[in-house]
């Protein structure tokens, strides 16, 4: 095993530290959001209640007033009426763009939400970097992504990297060796469980 400098490693935590903050501060925003999103559906649903119900008033006054009117009166209302009604749908017409703009940001964090669903179904391969017998270490952390530490009895594993295929897991385990982690190797994961080591090369 390589190495490492007190410093180096002090930073190294630094940056883990930082990294973890980072995230968590991002996932308490996803939760705001989703709970904006929540009030916001719930205020369209009611909007467009009130809409339906406000159309509806709107023609059954005007139908009502159309037959107590004489023909004249009846132009000059009906006249009124549609200028009304052309300045509440150019409101409303507005009011659904917003909405539509909002569910689009809905759609991208559900998105977010469905991929890391599916690299959790998903077989993955990480490379492995370090085991350890007790579970007391700072540098392993589930808010940081890009990162594993699963309980492999009777150690603790820490792992870098989630990748889709193995090819691509074993060029990171030798850009890792060059840097003098000689005893890295690739595993791969599924459902945050190792299912296996898999060939170095």
């Amino acid at each position: 095993m390589p190495f490492i400098e007190e410093s180096d490693l002090l930073d190294l935590h630094k940056d883990i530290d930082k990294a973890q903050i980072i995230n968590e501060r991002l996932l308490d925003q996803i939760k705001y959001k989703n709970k904006d999103l929540r009030k916001i559906r719930l205020q369209r649903n009611v909007l467009l209640g009130i809409t339906g119900l406000f159309v509806i008033g709107v023609l059954a006054i005007t139908s009502f007033t159309a037959g107590l009117s004489s023909k004249n009166s009846f132009e000059n209302n009906q006249n009124n009426h549609l200028l009304v009604s052309i300045d509440s749908l150019d409101a409303i017409k507005t009011r659904i763009d917003n909405l539509k703009e909002q569910n689009e940001e809905l759609s991208l964090v559900r998105e977010f939400y469905l991929a890391k669903a599916f690299i959790d179904k998903e077989k993955i391969y990480s490379v492995q970097v370090k085991s350890f017998v007790d579970n007391n270490v700072t540098l392993a952390s589930e808010a940081l992504t890009n990162t594993l530490f699963v309980k492999t009895n009777p150690f603790y594993a820490y792992s870098l990297g989630n990748f889709e295929t193995l090819d691509e897991a074993q060029s990171f385990r030798k850009q890792l060796v060059q840097m003098g982690f000689k005893d890295a190797f690739v595993a791969s994961y599924q459902d945050g469980k190792r299912i296996q080591i898999e060939d170095p090369y």
